[in-house]
């Protein structure tokens, strides 16, 4: 008998949408506006993570010492920044739209878990297709975001189902981490995975199916290639 996942949990900026261009243009931006520019190693370093990371990132390297009121005004100008580069369509990355109709022809709950604060990502997710997701959790919807694994331990609580039951897709090494460290099943959409999460080729999502996700979920030489 084929061993299914239980539930799906699906990064979103670099997973499903890719956006992680759009928040680089943002976050250089940033960092330029403290005085001084990202390197791009740094900036890779804030792929997935919270704003109070990519704010503390930039205000390190520029040696800046934030000050009262800081994040907030940042911040405000961060969303709008976004609102006004998220404005475009926005397009699914290959094979995403498919397999998630395949999956949802399936009856898989799936969610959406991404550290993007609501209300920028309601936009991305209607992008994908709201009507593929069960629910969705948010950067701003839990104490910790991710690398902690709060998020991905609170999607199995909604989904009602064990972490191990559970399929994730990430990108990022944050994401990944956190996944990893909740007891998910991870794919990690990078050369370069930590412990615990099984490498993935994204363009394996072009033309796949809810049975290719069942005979991946299955792959359990974590650190290998699904």
């Amino acid at each position: 008998m084929v061993v299914r996942p239980h539930a799906v949990f699906w990064d979103m900026d670099g997973t499903m949408l890719d956006t992680e261009p759009i928040w680089g243009i943002a976050t250089y931006e940033l960092s330029e506006m403290l005085g001084r520019r990202l390197t791009p190693e740094l900036r890779e370093s804030t792929v997935g993570g919270s704003f109070t990371n990519t704010l503390n990132t930039c205000a390190e390297w520029a040696g800046v010492e934030l000050q009262d009121g800081d994040y907030e005004r940042y911040k405000a100008w961060m969303y709008e920044r976004m609102f006004e580069l998220l404005s475009g369509p926005l397009e699914p990355n290959p094979g995403v739209r498919d397999l998630l109709e395949s999956l949802k022809a399936e009856d898989m709950p799936m969610y959406v878990t991404t550290n993007t604060e609501r209300i920028l990502a309601d936009k991305c997710i209607d992008a994908v297709g709201r009507e593929f997701f069960v629910g969705s959790v948010t950067g701003d919807e839990v104490s910790n975001p991710k690398p902690d694994p709060e998020m991905y331990l609170t999607a199995a609580a909604m989904a009602g189902e064990d972490p191990a039951d559970c399929l994730v897709f990430e990108d990022s090494w944050a994401g990944m981490s956190a996944a990893a460290a909740a007891g998910c099943r991870v794919l990690g959409l990078a050369e370069n995975v930590p412990d615990g999460v099984v490498r993935f080729d994204p363009n394996r999502f072009v033309g796949a199916t809810a049975s290719d996700v069942a005979s991946w979920f299955a792959v359990n030489d974590a650190g290998g290639t699904a």
